[in-house]
């Protein structure tokens, strides 16, 4: 079953922050965790509906993650070139 994409907003300091939901493909970078991110989207001519992917790199400050696991994360400031995200729940 795919992870789904939640935008939920959440107001931090007058600041809005993009929250998602996913699936960890890899692990293997040091405090860094691959996730997967799948959101469904409607095509508007057919009603046809499918499956998007995108990969986003997630700092895991404790290296807890492990491959599948289902994990929330938020936006932050950038702590890499590709890392602009962080876990909140594992």
């Amino acid at each position: 079953m795919p992870a789904k994409k939640q935008t939920a907003v959440v107001a931090a300091d007058n600041k809005i922050v993009k929250r998602f939901q996913g699936l960890v493909v890899s692990a293997k970078g040091d405090k860094t965790a691959v996730v997967k991110v799948d959101s469904v989207k409607m095509n508007q001519k057919y009603q046809k509906r499918y499956t998007v992917s995108r990969q986003y790199q997630v700092h895991d400050e404790e290296n807890k993650c492990k491959e599948g696991d289902k994990v929330t994360f938020i936006e932050c400031r950038p702590l890499s070139k590709n890392k602009r995200w962080r876990i909140i729940e594992n």
